[in-house]
């Protein structure tokens, strides 16, 4: 059960940068973990909708939470 998560912040750390502020990038991160965390339930076996919840979630506050420093793009 800890793999699918664990795809998540991986392809939500990865995928966070896309965006200049912190806005942007909590907006952008929040819409792929989102995608992602439903593309990962539905491939699982999980409840889509939960799934899409949580990634949204995570991938909101791992792209508003980073700088663009860490990421590369300032």
């Amino acid at each position: 059960m800890l793999k699918p998560a664990m795809i998540i912040v991986v392809a939500a750390l990865s995928l966070a940068a896309c965006g200049r502020d912190p806005g942007t990038r909590a907006l952008s991160g929040g819409a792929l973990g989102a995608g992602l965390g439903a593309g990962t339930a539905a491939i699982t076996g999980g409840n889509i909708g939960t799934g899409a919840i949580i990634g949204g979630v995570g991938g909101a506050a791992i792209g508003g939470l980073t700088n663009c420093r860490a990421v590369g793009r300032c």
